[in-house]
């Protein structure tokens, strides 16, 4: 049985989430640095915070190396930090284009070449994005061209990855949710948002990390976007 301690770099991990995802890995037994702007000092010994712009290249620098000096190695990355910004297409600032890329492509980018350059040195790894389920089903009342392009670039990246290192021992895979029922909806919308899925109802946070924790433990699965999206990706 093995006696290596386990680690896990979750981003956006301050809220929603990757606040519970945080909760599940430390369930599991591992370590986690945890990354967000706006996260907190952990009262558990075993989560090291890092509060920073996971688009800034130095700050993710900064979140592996606490990973590597303070825990020793890397073993799971979840790229769970995002920005949604819904408007039509033509109404879209030179801003909100910055911020997105900045998060969704950038924060992907950055944290996920430096865990793999760690991750190829120990000869194993899982990394994991959080994409949407609108980048196969666009809906015209919901306008999002941005999470189409940087969510969509991810699902691709992931299969791109996993191919060029499914031999080095590192899987990398994707969970593609619908609306799921985090503090970034207001209660009121929940109505509407249920009747989106074909199933009735929106998501909760303990489908997202119950679909996480699955991949984490499916050993031969790799390159895969699970829909955990109540039928959205399936037809309406």
């Amino acid at each position: 049985m093995s006696t290596v301690q386990k680690v896990a770099v979750i981003t956006g991990a301050s809220r929603g989430i990757g606040a519970a995802l945080v909760n599940a890995f430390r369930n599991r037994g591992y370590h986690v640095v945890a990354m967000a702007r706006s996260i907190q000092p952990s009262t558990d010994d075993a989560v090291i915070t890092v509060r920073g712009d996971v688009g800034d290249r130095k700050m993710a620098e900064r979140a592996i190396a606490e990973a590597v000096s303070r825990l020793g190695r890397i073993d799971t990355l979840i790229n769970n930090a995002g920005i949604f910004i819904a408007k039509p297409f033509t109404q879209y600032t030179n801003a909100d284009y910055a911020a997105v890329l900045g998060v969704n492509l950038g924060g992907f980018f950055h944290m996920t070449q430096l865990a793999i350059a760690e991750m190829e040195q120990q000869g194993s790894g899982h990394i994991v994005q959080i994409t949407t389920s609108l980048v196969d089903h666009p809906n015209s009342a919901f306008p999002s061209l941005l999470a189409s392009l940087t969510k969509g670039g991810l699902d691709a990246a992931t299969r791109s990855l996993a191919i060029e290192y499914a031999k080095r021992g590192i899987r990398v895979n994707a969970v593609s949710p619908g609306i799921i029922k985090t503090p970034m909806h207001a209660t009121a919308a929940f109505a509407q948002f249920d009747a989106l899925h074909p199933v009735g109802h929106m998501g909760e946070i303990s489908d997202i990390v119950e679909a996480i924790l699955y991949l984490e433990s499916a050993e031969f699965v790799t390159g895969k976007i699970l829909h955990v999206d109540g039928g959205q990706s399936a037809g309406h």
